[in-house]
């Protein structure tokens, strides 16, 4: 992944410590975090913070994003209602790397309540290393930015 591009970081309140400790990671390897928030614990909808997630990266195509929220499965849900996003959740560095390598995702969504925080850094640095194999799944990946008739 290029040093220029910007990681875009979302959760919810259930997710606000490996956030924390996703961008201190991100950030140490040189690359520009942006943290959507929210600020702390307090409750909060993780639809509200999926969104917040899926509209920056529709200004910006060379980012990538991270969502967490307790299981992850909310804020998957909510950020893969926009087109332009393609948010894999993921419990393994391999899911990651092949959500990059097979699916072009471009965020990755953990659960913070069902992986350890070095299980979810692994699953970042597989995300952010890999990049897109194209071939025989670019159709495939085409397919999901575009609705039927």
């Amino acid at each position: 992944m290029a040093a220029h591009a910007k990681i875009y970081l979302a959760s919810d309140h259930a997710g606000v410590e490996l956030r924390k400790a996703v961008a201190a990671h991100i950030v140490a390897q040189g690359l520009q975090v942006v943290d959507l928030g929210p600020d702390d614990g307090s409750s909060v909808d993780y639809p509200d913070y999926g969104e917040k997630l899926a509209m920056a990266l529709s200004d910006d195509a060379d980012a990538r994003g991270v969502a967490i929220c307790g299981s992850g499965i909310g804020i998957s849900i909510a950020v893969n209602r926009f087109p332009w996003a393609r948010a894999a959740l993921v419990t393994s560095a391999e899911a990651a790397r092949l959500s990059r390598e097979h699916n072009n995702a471009n965020v990755i969504a953990l659960g913070e309540r069902l992986i350890s925080q070095e299980t979810a850094l692994a699953c970042i640095d597989a995300f952010l290393a890999t990049d897109f194999e194209g071939g025989r799944h670019a159709r495939r990946v085409d397919k999901l930015t575009k609705l039927s008739p």
